[in-house]
């Protein structure tokens, strides 16, 4: 299987800080595979929140491409790193990595595709000028 790609995260300009819950262990004693996808979603929403008008972002999750690197424990604070690797016409790639916050230990690192979607024709569609515009400013460090 191949490794996600994701820059070195001296090239990454978004981060999130997140609090994991006790209860997103499993009953190994670490965080459950699962929930690494809701931290993916919860990076990725705070970076198009503060730069789109909306609560409602045009596009969908179409591809995921985890790689487990050290098992992570609930209740700690991570970080997830989170940059755009590709802008497409109809879709985009981004790039995660979730790091111990307390130590920088690197829990896993992943890749998603993201298809823009119209709803109403149920069809993908191009990136609206305003998510492209938004993705621009945030790799700029805008």
């Amino acid at each position: 299987m191949e490794n996600p790609n994701v820059p070195e995260s001296s090239r990454i300009r978004f981060r999130a800080r997140i609090a994991t819950r006790w209860s997103d262990e499993d009953n190994q004693g670490v965080v459950n595979n699962a929930v690494y996808m809701t931290l993916f979603e919860e990076a990725r929403y705070r970076y198009f929140h503060a730069r789109l008008d909306a609560n409602h972002f045009p596009f969908l999750l179409a591809q995921t491409n985890v790689r487990f690197v050290s098992p992570g424990r609930g209740g700690e604070d991570v970080e997830v790193e989170c940059a755009t690797t590709e802008l497409g016409t109809t879709s985009f790639t981004q790039a995660y990595r979730v790091l111990e916050a307390s130590t920088r230990r690197v829990l896993c690192e992943a890749e998603a595709r993201l298809v823009c979607y119209d709803p109403k024709t149920n069809a993908k569609r191009p990136i609206p000028p305003e998510l492209r515009a938004a993705i621009e400013a945030c790799e700029r460090g805008g």
